[in-house]
């Protein structure tokens, strides 16, 4: 039984390298930066989330290495039997007063904290509906939730309100990307809001890829619209991208935090955050908040990038992101181009279908505070060179 187990994957192993949907790890050996090194060969790299520059910060490093001689490297158990710090406090209690809301709570991971909160708020004989392009963890949180999960058409309002209208649940939980992590759009959030208080829903906003990016002072997708705290009754954030650390945490109502610590899994059952990572994160989000430089000039390599792939005819979404999606559409042309910039020593992210649509494979590039300008021209150039093979 164990061998036709081992054929079986071997064959269907097989059949992903035939249709150009293997994926391979490439090993690191240099810290997150504008340039990397990958399997002993130096790269400028165009595939990280450290929007803001922070993860090899000195000051960020320097309050990790300080929190590690304080508190360990772990946090030794769980948040409820004794692994919850003052470090970890201090940093709810500042993540809580920075995104406004009365209480902040930590989890391990973003993948978490959507399990947790989707499946604390929704189960059987209840309803969810998310955005067709939402990341695959709010997706599995609607699916292991145990509630009906719809999913309505990507950014289509409209969509989702047919679907509204015609479901009745004891909870109805709405939940949508507020940066889409694989086009770089946002959401309509002004809209969804609307609808979320005339169906009497919870909103659930996962702002991982907006968090400290948008907004004047990286509030995130509400900053940038303008929207008010109350439009946004649950929001979830990462640590591990803007901010530079791990992590993620959810801000929202007294009740609505005090609900997950009772019930929401993820957050019961696993080892708390390491309180150094709490206490580098404090550093990181003090600068995010401070350095609004940090912000000008990411958007300023965006608009640049942006520009140059204009004038060049290049197939680039309408993202005004740090997320900058070049599509190709076939798997293998994706791979190769991707193959192509590596041999230039530029790495972007080649990716492919179920990360994305069937026919909807792109490189996906992601710009950095790190960058600088002819970091951005090296790139550009470089899709110059393989111009028949990008438009």
């Amino acid at each position: 039984m164990a061998r036709r187990l081992v054929e079986q994957l071997s064959a269907a192993l097989a059949a992903r390298r035939e249709q150009h949907l293997y994926r391979s790890r490439r090993i690191v050996q240099s810290a997150p930066g504008a340039e990397v090194v990958i399997d002993g060969k130096r790269c400028l790299s165009f595939c990280g989330n450290d929007y803001l520059g922070l993860a090899n910060h000195p000051e960020v490093v320097k309050a990790l290495l300080l929190g590690a001689a304080r508190y360990g490297v772990g946090s030794g158990a769980s948040h409820l039997i004794s692994g919850y710090g003052s470090a970890h406090h201090a940093l709810e209690e500042e993540l809580a007063a920075f995104t406004r809301r009365p209480r902040a709570l930590l989890f391990s991971t973003g993948y978490m904290a959507n399990l947790g909160v989707v499946g604390a708020l929704a189960g059987r004989g209840d309803v969810v509906l998310e955005d067709r392009l939402n990341h695959a963890s709010l997706l599995d949180a609607g699916l292991l939730s145990g509630a009906r999960l719809l999913r309505y058409a990507h950014a289509d309002t409209r969509d989702l309100e047919k679907k509204l209208v015609a479901r009745t649940g004891r909870r109805i939980v709405i939940a949508s990307d507020g940066v889409f992590s694989m086009d770089g759009d946002i959401a309509p959030v002004p809209e969804l809001s609307r609808i979320a208080r005339q169906h009497d829903a919870w909103l659930m906003l996962d702002d991982a890829h907006a968090f400290g990016v948008l907004g004047k002072t990286g509030g995130g997708t509400q900053e940038h619209f303008g929207s008010a705290v109350d439009d946004v009754p649950i929001l979830v954030g990462t640590l591990g991208k803007a901010l530079g650390t791990f992590g993620a945490f959810v801000a929202g109502s007294e009740e609505l935090i005090e609900t997950l610590i009772q019930q929401a899994r993820s957050y019961i059952y696993t080892t708390a955050l390491p309180s150094a990572i709490a206490e580098a994160t404090r550093v990181s989000l003090r600068l995010a908040q401070t350095e609004h430089w940090r912000r000008e000039k990411l958007f300023s390599l965006v608009r640049r990038f942006r520009s140059g792939a204009a004038r060049m005819g290049l197939n680039v979404s309408r993202s005004e992101t740090p997320i900058q999606p070049l599509l190709m559409g076939d798997n293998e042309t994706t791979l190769r181009l991707a193959e192509q910039l590596y041999a230039r020593g530029i790495l972007t992210g080649a990716i492919r279908p179920p990360t994305v649509p069937k026919g909807q494979a792109r490189l996906r590039i992601t710009f950095s505070v790190a960058h600088d300008e002819p970091h951005v021209d090296r790139l550009l150039e470089a899709l110059a060179e393989l111009a028949p093979a990008v438009r």
